[in-house]
């Protein structure tokens, strides 16, 4: 089954068309404007004298500027077949960066409903910047509304980009790129009454055989039986038992390829188990299962840019319940590999389910890993709602982290102190899934999954509980809840292993 027909219901995306020319008669044309020394400005690369003196008129006599994000809409002068013009302010035109161009394009997206066809030519400042922006920008979802969307309220249809005709490579990439980052906020998006691990996993396996991977699924006996305690322990207290899914791409078969494990963290709810959550705001924790969707996300993604090295996702799929036959605290439990926990919380759960993944993930001797989950509420109080915290071994964190900013997904490296580490050391067992000490929560998760990461493993684990929901308003280019972090950030981090 397609992914479509296993979710109760999918984001909207525009449809994307790639033009070496303004198209005719379409309802809105999106222009770039900026901020100058001496006034608005106007780019006039794609548009004629003719267009561009009386359209700069009309902005200017209704006061724009060009700052940053500012939207401003305006009758198309007549040698333009468009309804209307609406122009994106971009700010200074000598320090305007790429993931300015994103905001602003995802800033206009949103203010382009009841539009069918709007084209821009805000792509002369970054083709694929600009796709991004209003493919994220514009993407709406609307759940399991019954009513219809009146025509004057529905997103964006579909938007012509111009581009040169060099453009294609570039427009493929950042089409196959929102198609992706579309998917990890539909699955993130959808309740938890629709998206357990049994279904989750047939949806993951759905996207392999779309994408031409091959995927292993295990199921709760399965992985009781080879050893998985930490998916087994966390899942135990579901009627819906655990999976563990395993996607593969082989982009270079050769014996020198570089080989990349991903692993994502895949708790389709979390009530917090024994050690039960505050009621306040539970209903979010649909979005805990943010880091194995974009791991799937960005398996899709590197199938479709046809990178050339192998890579592994391996994602546990669990739900947090309460009941009879939770795990509690003050259990031992054996890890997948053979180490001993002891489990102070419960709701510390998704290192737990992390660990067994990675150890099976280090099995295949992979160059690298990278894990994602929305681990900490402790990242949230370090670094805010709109950066991950970035752990691991110290080169390639620092590259991860750095290809995170490259990319408009904002990311830090953070260090994983030993005295930090120190509190995870308990007399009963080899290691405790929490420390007793409040401080650096972030950091002490991460050096739990330090332990279960193979010695030669090039390792970074990213933490993304605050950026992966957005529980406010809409901004930029991320749209209310979920916003498919990190999938670019990996994406990039892929493709320049693949380049070196």
């Amino acid at each position: 089954m397609t992914v479509a027909k296993l979710l109760p219901a999918i984001g909207h995306i525009p449809a994307f068309e790639l033009a070496t020319a303004l198209p005719e008669d379409v309802d809105v044309l999106v222009v770039p404007v900026f901020t100058g020394e001496d006034g608005l400005e106007l780019p006039t690369d794609s548009l004629t004298a003719d267009v561009a003196e009386p359209l700069l008129a009309a902005l200017e006599l209704v006061g724009a500027t060009g700052a940053h994000g500012e939207l401003t809409r305006v009758p198309a002068p007549q040698a333009i077949e468009a309804a209307s013009v609406l122009a994106v302010g971009l700010g200074d035109s000598d320090e305007t960066t790429a993931d300015q161009v994103r905001q602003a394009c995802g800033t206009a997206a949103r203010a382009l409903t009841g539009v069918e066809h709007a084209a821009t030519t805000v792509g002369v400042f970054g083709l694929a910047e600009s796709i991004e922006g209003f493919g994220l920008g514009g993407y709406s979802y609307r759940g399991l509304k019954s009513d219809e969307v009146p025509a004057n309220k529905q997103p964006l249809g579909k938007l012509t980009v111009v581009g040169g005709d060099d453009a294609q490579a570039d427009f493929d990439r950042a089409v196959a790129t929102v198609s992706a980052v579309a998917l990890a906020r539909d699955l993130v998006n959808t309740p938890s009454s629709h998206l357990y691990p049994a279904r989750f996993a047939e949806v993951a396996a759905s996207v392999a055989d779309a994408s031409g991977l091959s995927t292993e699924v295990l199921r709760d006996d399965e992985l009781a039986e080879s050893g998985y305690g930490g998916l087994t322990a966390v899942g135990g207290g579901s009627a819906r038992g655990p999976r563990l899914v395993r996607m593969h791409y082989r982009g270079k078969p050769d014996s020198d390829a570089v080989d990349v494990a991903l692993v994502g963290k895949g708790i389709t709810f979390d009530t917090g188990g024994i050690s039960l959550k505050p009621p306040a705001h539970m209903e979010n924790m649909i979005s805990d299962m943010g880091g194995a969707a974009s791991i799937i996300a960005s398996m899709q993604l590197v199938a479709a840019l046809q990178l050339p090295l192998n890579v592994t996702a391996t994602i546990p799929m669990a739900e947090n319940m309460p009941s009879a036959t939770s795990y509690r605290p003050g259990d031992v439990i054996t890890q997948y590999g053979g180490k001993t926990c002891e489990v102070l919380n419960t709701d510390a759960e998704g290192r737990l389910v992390l660990a067994d993944a990675i150890v099976r993930a280090c099995e295949d001797n992979p160059s690298y890993l990278i894990d994602t989950a929305t681990l900490t509420g402790a990242q949230i109080v370090a670094l805010g709602n709109r950066t991950s915290g970035v752990m691991g071994t110290d080169e390639f964190r620092d590259q991860v982290a750095e290809a995170g900013q490259a990319v408009g997904e904002d990311a830090w490296a953070v260090p994983i102190p030993a005295e930090l580490a120190e509190g995870l050391k308990t007399p009963v067992a080899d290691i405790r899934n929490v420390s007793n000490d409040r401080a650096g929560g972030m950091m002490v998760a991460a050096a739990y999954l330090r332990e279960f990461v193979g010695d030669d493993v090039q390792w970074a684990h990213v933490d993304i509980a605050g950026p992966s929901y957005n529980t406010s308003k809409p901004w930029g280019y991320t749209p209310a809840k979920a916003s498919g972090v990190p999938v670019r950030t990996i994406a990039k981090v892929l493709t320049d292993l693949a380049e070196q």
